[in-house]
């Protein structure tokens, strides 16, 4: 009854003996049970990337990167192109923060902006493989419609990773 409250097993299936006897009660899982057990995402995704590195060429794996930070960025409710950088700004980061990347941006001086994110997702992933750095680079780029500088990396040892970027006309 508790599991079954929680959600994480379905109604019992009654199975009727021809037999005299108690009827056996037969349950499953529920799919929200499924996330309980263990996964290996991780170790696949470092397998998957280190293949196709080894397949590809360096142009080659930075379309894929554009491609999956285009698809990422597509996800995004953004606002429309002329609409205020704080607007956009402000929904880059409820995106980055629906997907677990801890994010926040702050005005810096000069026409600056920063767009920091405390969590990264692939971070174990992240230290072995360049690319997921790459991919989230593009990922703000194209939520941002700027091209961000790294100045800070979580994979690097730092507390955030930061994408500093130059407001137009600034």
């Amino acid at each position: 009854d508790i599991l079954r409250a929680e959600g994480l097993v379905e109604s019992p299936e009654i199975r009727r003996r021809d037999t005299p006897g108690r009827p056996q009660y037969t349950f499953r899982l529920a799919p929200a049970a499924l996330s309980h057990f263990p996964k290996n995402y991780q170790g696949f995704a470092h397998l998957m990337v280190s293949e196709i590195r080894e397949r590809l060429s360096e142009a080659e794996m930075e379309r894929i990167l554009a491609g999956v930070a285009s698809r990422m960025a597509a996800e995004a409710a953004l606002p429309p192109g002329d609409a205020p950088i704080e607007r956009r700004l402000d929904a880059a980061v409820r995106y980055l923060n629906a997907r677990g990347y801890e994010a926040s941006w702050e005005r810096l001086s000069s026409g600056r902006v920063a767009l920091r994110t405390r969590n990264c997702p692939y971070h174990e992933l992240s230290r072995s493989n360049e690319e997921f750095c790459r991919l989230d680079l593009a990922l703000v780029s194209q939520l941002l419609g700027l091209k961000p500088v790294v100045e800070e990396r979580i994979s690097n040892g730092d507390a955030a990773c930061s994408y500093v970027m130059t407001l137009p006309g600034a």
